[in-house]
Formats: C-alpha cells, sequence, structure tokens
C-alpha cells in the first residue's frame, strides 16, 4: 500500500495543502484581507469567541462634545477653555473631541506640569488653577467629591454616551459628555458572526451603563467594561482559560498585546502600525464584514485541502 502511495501520488499528495492555501490568501487578497501566511488561514475556523475593542474598532474613533454642563457658578467659557486646555497634551480620541470644542470658541491657554493616567484622566497647571479631567474613579482617587453630580451624569451615560468629570482647584465644574458614531456595517458583521455561531465579547474602558447602551444598540450580549489599557491581553488570557479559541479585533497601540495573547489578532487596517504588525489578518478596507469573509474563507480553504488529500489517496 505504501508503495502503491509513494509511487502514484507524491505530487498530489505534496500539493494538496499548499495549493489550496495559496489560492485562498490570494483569493483574501482580493477582497482586502491580507493574511499573514498559511496558519492564519487555518486558525480563523476554529475561533469560537471574537472579541472586539470599542473605540476606533466597533465605532469610528472620533467623538463629538454632545453635551458640556457648567456646575458651580463658572461660566461655560471659562470652564470649556480650561478643560480643552488640559485635554491637548492627551492623545486620546475622547480628549480630541474636548480640544476641536474649545478651539471653536479661541484660543486655549497653556497647560503646565501635565500628567496623564491611563484609563482615568489627566490633570495638569492652567492659568495658575488646577485643572483634572477624568471619570469618577479619577476624581475619587485625587479626593473630589462627585456624589451631587452623580444622577446628570448617569443619565448621560444612559444615553450611549461617555461622560468625564472636569474639575477645578478640588472642585466639580463641569460635566462632559461625549458620544462616538458606530462604523458602517459593524452592525451587519454582529449578526452575521452570531448565525455562524461565534460568541461575541466587547471590551471597552467605558464605564459599565455606556457601554451596555451601545452593546445594546449593535447587538452584542457580553460586554468587558472599565478594561484599562494594560489588562486588554490579560482578559484575552482569561478567555482562553474559560476554554474558548479568541480571535481579537483592534486598532490602537494599547490592542497589540491582546492581539499577541489571542489565537487569532485581526488588525483594522485604518489603526496604528503597532497595531497593523502585531495582527496575523489585516482588514485593508476597515470594513468589519471582512471579519465574516475572513472566516468563510478559511473554512472554504480548510475543506478543500481535505478534498485535495481525499482524491490524492482516493485515486
Amino acid at each position: 500500500m505504501i508503495a502503491v502511495l509513494v509511487i502514484s501520488c507524491p505530487c498530489a499528495m505534496g500539493l494538496a495543502t499548499p495549493t489550496a492555501l495559496i489560492v485562498g490568501i490570494g483569493r483574501a487578497a482580493k477582497f482586502g484581507i491580507i493574511l499573514k501566511g498559511g496558519e492564519a488561514l487555518e486558525k480563523a475556523y476554529k475561533i469560537t469567541s471574537i472579541a472586539f475593542d470599542k473605540t476606533g474598532t466597533l465605532t469610528i474613533g472620533k467623538p463629538v462634545v454632545t453635551d458640556f454642563i457648567p456646575v458651580g457658578g463658572i461660566s461655560e467659557a471659562e470652564a470649556l477653555s480650561l478643560t480643552a486646555a488640559v485635554e491637548v497634551g492627551s492623545e486620546h480620541p475622547l480628549a480630541r473631541a474636548v480640544v476641536e470644542k474649545g478651539r471653536e470658541r479661541g484660543e486655549l491657554p497653556e497647560v503646565k506640569d501635565f500628567k496623564a493616567v491611563a484609563g482615568l484622566g489627566v490633570q495638569g497647571m492652567v492659568s495658575g488653577k488646577n485643572v483634572a479631567v477624568g471619570n469618577a474613579a479619577f476624581m475619587k482617587s485625587l479626593g473630589i467629591s462627585i456624589e451631587e453630580h452623580a444622577e446628570v451624569l448617569e443619565k448621560l451615560q444612559n444615553q450611549a454616551k461617555t461622560a468625564v468629570y472636569a474639575a477645578c482647584d478640588g472642585k466639580i465644574m463641569a460635566i462632559v459628555a461625549m458620544a462616538d458614531t458606530l462604523k458602517p456595517f459593524a452592525k451587519e458583521a454582529i449578526i452575521a458572526l452570531k448565525k455562524m455561531g461565534k460568541e461575541i465579547i466587547m471590551i471597552t474602558g467605558d464605564n459599565p451603563k455606556t457601554a451596555e447602551a451601545i452593546a445594546k444598540e449593535i447587538g452584542i450580549d457580553r460586554v468587558l467594561a472599565q478594561v484599562l489599557p494594560g489588562e486588554k491581553a490579560e482578559v484575552i488570557k482569561n478567555l482562553q482559560k474559560e476554554g474558548k479559541n479568541v480571535a481579537m479585533v483592534g486598532d490602537g497601540i494599547n490592542d497589540s498585546p491582546a492581539l499577541a495573547q489571542s489565537n487569532l489578532g485581526i488588525a483594522v487596517g485604518s489603526g496604528t502600525d503597532v497595531a497593523v504588525q502585531t495582527g496575523e489578518v489585516i482588514l485593508v478596507k476597515d470594513d468589519l464584514r471582512d471579519v465574516v469573509t475572513a472566516i468563510q474563507l478559511s473554512q472554504k480553504t480548510i475543506r478543500k485541502v481535505w478534498q485535495n488529500l481525499f482524491w490524492a489517496f482516493f485515486y
């Protein structure tokens, strides 16, 4: 039997797998999906859970300020000027939205002693005043009382907005709410993946209320909220410990460790160079439906590999 196999079909046996993989990778490239080698194609069909980063992946990543509510007797113009000035030093998309809003009203004062705390907020000296902008946890860590404004913040969060506090010299001076729009076809991609029987998970640094509101809008059942940038890889590891085969879809520098940790890293092409370098699958068109296409291509390619092997043996 071995003699017959060796003599009759060494070429068919040797070509069965690489031919199918090369065709699969070529087809993916036509759809705008770059696969870094055959291994990525082989892994994709085994995925059981897909974790999506929120900002910049599910959403466009260009939030706008929807509400700016000054409190404590300060004028809106002054509160906005101080808030936007301290946010100039931050690279976060939410910070850029506040800066844009502030610059609409005129030139911003200079910030000194700027400090950013990952996942919490920023602070610095603006016009001789100690200004801090961030979430509730950040305000508590600075010893600033937020209880009387919690109701307003909760109301904004229930509207799927990301809300933060702005404080000046130890007192809350404003509540800022921002909203980010979902990417086109994000909802369709989630529906298609759920039809394929995949578990969809959203990972975000947002508070649970805002995260749940966005997840409900897009149709995601499982949300992991208030995840700090450095914790994303650990979250993926914990999902893998649950016995899941996890794909991570992300776009930012802070997604890179999670992309590397996951069973299959999928980088959105519009994202940072670091994320693109780390991902095994790159979506050039920034269309989340290509996640579905990549998995379907993987399934068809692997099926074709087995067909090729069958015919080689059968012959």
